[in-house]
């Protein structure tokens, strides 16, 4: 748990926090720079990414922005798992509704002067209009975070996307009662309900629209009137740069910019859809975190296909 001070004294250093989301408890870390915080930043994960991947990013933005930073498990993931994953109820919809939605209340309880930042990756930055308080958070940096289908892949690619939604992944969830990640390359194992909502999503065109009113609760498009930093990664195959503009289509009303992230750029051979929050690609986080006073215009329309 956190000490009881308000998280926007100095204080340095990291220190273990653990955080209701409804009957769910979720487990964290938060990071303190060494002077007086300026700003607060929620880090939600993508799918299968343990919190703890994100620790050298969390510190680096700690120091550089001078940033009280959150990052945490989903519900029955990570250090938030309490049970057999064959047992959990998460879905996707509960780790980027409840679950992200409970981490900013979290996190706004103990930085209450401080401006709201969110760096959302991968689904991380996809469900911020069904958040409470979407119209507090000032800038969002979402960083591979796309409404991807399964025709945005390329076609070398697509072969191992088709065993994952139509094969081997469907095959193993239903007879495990789960997807067992750690044995296909995953890393981690994934809760069932996360694992089919997810394959809906990427399997539809139009991503998860066709589930508001029914699965999803009805967002509000605009209510987020910040800033929005979208980011791709140019060899990314798992959310390809069209399936991150894609999104902004989510977010009419914000303040919209485009950053393309190039391996060569940074002295590097790959970047990839996981590796961009790795400490070997460090060198791409500045541009990811620099501020641009030059927005999109607000005209693009919601996905409704």
């Amino acid at each position: 748990m956190t000490a009881s001070r308000e998280l926007s004294e100095p204080g340095p250093g990291t220190r273990p926090i653990e955080f209701s989301s409804g009957a769910a408890r979720l487990h964290g870390t938060i990071f303190t720079p060494a002077g007086r915080p300026r700003v607060a930043v929620v880090l939600h994960g993508a799918t299968g990414v343990p919190a703890s991947y994100y620790r050298s990013f969390a510190e680096w933005l700690s120091e550089a922005e001078g940033a009280v930073v959150l990052t945490y498990d989903y519900r029955d993931f990570g250090a938030s798992k309490t049970g057999p994953a064959r047992l959990s109820t998460a879905t996707m919809s509960r780790w980027g509704i409840e679950d992200q939605a409970s981490a900013l209340d979290e996190m706004k309880r103990h930085t209450k002067s401080l401006p709201l930042w969110v760096v959302g990756h991968s689904l991380g930055g996809m469900m911020l209009p069904f958040h409470a308080r979407t119209g507090e958070v000032e800038r969002a940096i979402f960083v591979a975070s796309g409404a991807v289908h399964f025709s945005d892949h390329p076609t070398r690619y697509k072969p191992q996307v088709a065993a994952f939604w139509y094969a081997l992944g469907p095959l193993l969830t239903k007879v495990l009662g789960y997807l067992p990640g750690r044995l296909i390359g995953l890393g981690s194992d994934i809760p069932k309900g996360v694992y089919w909502q997810w394959r809906n999503w990427c399997t539809t065109r139009g991503f998860y629209v066709s589930q508001i009113g029914q699965q999803l609760p009805i967002p509000d498009w605009y209510k987020m009137r910040g800033r929005i930093k979208f980011v791709a990664v140019s060899d990314d195959v798992m959310c390809p740069p069209a399936s991150v503009w894609r999104l902004m289509k989510f977010y009419p009303a914000a303040r919209r910019r485009q950053l393309t992230l190039r391996p060569a750029r940074y002295g590097l051979t790959s970047i990839g859809h996981i590796g961009v929050f790795s400490k070997r690609s460090a060198a791409c986080w500045p541009d990811i975190l620099a501020s641009d006073t030059r927005d999109q215009p607000t005209t693009v329309q919601i996905m409704t296909d």
